[in-house]
């Protein structure tokens, strides 16, 4: 099975970190399950590197890095990217910046689609 996450707040969202905690249980409990995720609007941030939180505090960036160990695909949206002018900066290792038509493609593939 196929479940495509589609992340759409910043780095400090709790619905960002609920879509990634979801999908870190799914890679878990259910090995079989290919894990899709697809960064758009203010996720697009999420994707960068060198993310600092305060003890006790969720990392966005160490949750992304466990799903892209456990065989993951992360990808941005471009023009999102570059809306926020970060197109050209370098992502966390295993994230690619991709397009709309990706978006299409892994949407038409999977099984289930989640938006958060």
């Amino acid at each position: 099975m196929k479940i495509l996450f589609i992340i759409n707040d910043a780095p400090g969202s709790e619905k960002t970190y609920n879509a990634l905690r979801m999908a870190m249980a799914l890679q878990k409990e259910q090995s079989s399950v290919d894990v899709l995720i697809f960064l758009m609007a203010d996720a697009v941030t999420c994707a960068l590197p060198n993310q600092f939180t305060p003890q006790g505090y969720y990392n966005i960036e160490r949750m992304l890095k466990a799903i892209i160990a456990r065989g993951g695909h992360v990808k941005t949206c471009d023009t999102s990217a570059s809306a926020r002018g970060i197109k050209e900066l370098t992502f966390i290792e295993g994230i690619e910046n991709s397009t709309m038509s990706q978006l299409t493609q892994w949407t038409i593939e999977v099984d289930k689609v989640l938006t958060f």
